[in-house]
C-alpha cells in the first residue's frame, strides 16, 4: 500500500467541536490516517511506539516486527530461540528494540532485545511468568528496564546496572510487578504490589500502586498517591512517564463483573493524589496508554462495558487540559469499528490499531497530525 493510498485526509469526520490545539505541532503536517499493513498473508497488527526516522514498532500475527519509511514496509523481527510469540515494546535511537516473547507449550516469557539489522534476537532474562502482557521499556540512549520475577532491573549493553527498591512505605513482602516506561533523563515509571492477611479484621489487605524511580539511583523512588487502596478490587498503574517527569496512566476497579476505568495523571514532584481529566463525551471508562516526550499530550482508548465486556472502545487524545478527544476512524470504515491508541510523538502522531467489530481482526495505525483530527464525541 503506498502512503498516499494510506493516508486519508479526515476534514469530514472532525465535528464542529473543532480540533484539539497541540504545542509543538509541525505546521506543515497533513491530517491523515495511516493504515501499516501486516506481515505477508497475515491478519491482526498493533503499533505500539515510534522510534526516529519514521521506524514505528509493534507486532503481526502475534509476531515482532517494525515498519520504516514512507511506505512502511514491514520488517519481522526474528524470536529468541525456542519461543513463538511476541511483540516489540519501543526502541532506542540507535535501534536497538526491546519485546516479549511467549513460548505457547509452558506460556514462559522472556524479555529480548533486537538491534535493527541484526539476524538474532538475544533473550535479556530467563524464561519466567510474568505474564502475557509484561512491559519493557527503553529509552533514547538504550537503557533497559524491565521486572524480572518481581525484581526491577536497568540493564545498559545488555549488562545489568542497576535494581530499583522497593519504596519503604510498601506493604512487607511486596515487589515489582512491571516496569511500564523510561523517559529520554532515564527517571522509571512502574507498578509495586503487596499484600497481607488481616486477622483481626478477617480480610486480605492489597494494595497496588505506581512508582517512580528518579535516574541514576542516587534519591529514593517516589510513592504515587493513589485514591483507593488497600483492597485487591483497586489496581493502579502509571503507564508512562514523559520527559518532564509526568505520570499517566489508570485506576482499575473490578468487583463483581463491574469493571471502571478511570484515567489518572500524577506531577512532580508526586505530593498529591492524581488529577482526573474525564471522559471522553459518550463514554464511561477511560485509561492513558501513552504520553509524548515534552508536548503534555496523552493517548488511550475510551470504553463502555456491557457485563463487563468492552462492547465499544476508541482512541483517546488528550492535549494536556481540557476534555479527552478522540481519534477517528478511516473514511469508509464499515459497521461500527474500535480502536486504542498506545504511543505518541512530539510532532503529533499517534500509533495504534482499528479492529473490525465482528471479525476482531486489528490493523496497525498512525494518525497523522492527531491535534487537527481529534474531536469531542457528540455523546
Amino acid at each position: 500500500m503506498s502512503a498516499a493510498g494510506a493516508a486519508i485526509v479526515l476534514a469530514g469526520l472532525i465535528t464542529a467541536a473543532g480540533p484539539a490545539a497541540a504545542a509543538g505541532t509541525a505546521a506543515s503536517c497533513t491530517p491523515g490516517i495511516e493504515i501499516l499493513p501486516a506481515l505477508p498473508g497475515a491478519t491482526g497488527s498493533t503499533a505500539v511506539g515510534f522510534g526516529t526516522g519514521g521506524i514505528v514498532v509493534g507486532d503481526s500475527a502475534g509476531l515482532p516486527v517494525y515498519w520504516t519509511g514512507t511506505e512502511h514496509t514491514v520488517h519481522a523481527v526474528p524470536l529468541p530461540a525456542g519461543f513463538d510469540r511476541g511483540s516489540v515494546k519501543a526502541v532506542s535511537a540507535k535501534g536497538l528494540m526491546v519485546g516479549t516473547a511467549t513460548r505457547t507449550s509452558d506460556q514462559a516469557m522472556v524479555a529480548f532485545t533486537h538491534q535493527r539489522g541484526a539476524t538474532t534476537s538475544e533473550p535479556l532474562t530467563a524464561p519466567g511468568k510474568e505474564g502475557r502482557f509484561a512491559d519493557v521499556d527503553v529509552n533514547e540512549s538504550g537503557r533497559v528496564v524491565y521486572a524480572d520475577g518481581g525484581v526491577a532491573k536497568e540493564w545498559v549493553n545488555g549488562k545489568v546496572v542497576r535494581e530499583l527498591p522497593v519504596p519503604a512505605d510498601a506493604i512487607a513482602g511486596s515487589t515489582v510487578t512491571s516496569l511500564n516506561g523510561i523517559n529520554k533523563r532515564g527517571d522509571i515509571v512502574g507498578t509495586v504490589s503487596g499484600s497481607y492477611f488481616d486477622a483481626e479484621n478477617d480480610i486480605m489487605v492489597t494494595k497496588t500502586f505506581p512508582v517512580v524511580w528518579p535516574a541514576g539511583g542516587g534519591y529514593p523512588p517516589y510513592s504515587l498517591q493513589v485514591w483507593n487502596g488497600y483492597h485487591s478490587s483497586f489496581v493502579t498503574a502509571g503507564r508512562d512517564i514523559d520527559d518532564r517527569g509526568r505520570v499517566v496512566g489508570l485506576e482499575d476497579y473490578y468487583y463483581r463483573n463491574d469493571p471502571k476505568l478511570t484515567p489518572a495523571v500524577w506531577k512532580k514532584p508526586y505530593d498529591a493524589l492524581p488529577a482526573d481529566p474525564g471522559r471522553a463525551k459518550g463514554y464511561h471508562d477511560l485509561e492513558f496508554n501513552g504520553s509524548s516526550p515534552t508536548t503534555n499530550v496523552a493517548v488511550g482508548t475510551a470504553t463502555n462495558f456491557e457485563e463487563s465486556w468492552p462492547s465499544s472502545f476508541q482512541a483517546v487524545y488528550w492535549p494536556g487540559k481540557g476534555e479527552p478527544l478522540v481519534l477517528p476512524f478511516p473514511a469508509g470504515t464499515p459497521g461500527v469499528p474500535l480502536s486504542r491508541a498506545f504511543a505518541a510523538t512530539d510532532d503529533d502522531r499517534v500509533a495504534g490499531m482499528i479492529t473490525d467489530r465482528e471479525t476482531r481482526d486489528g490493523k496497525a495505525v498512525v494518525w497523522t497530525c492527531a491535534s487537527k483530527q481529534a474531536y469531542a464525541p457528540k455523546g
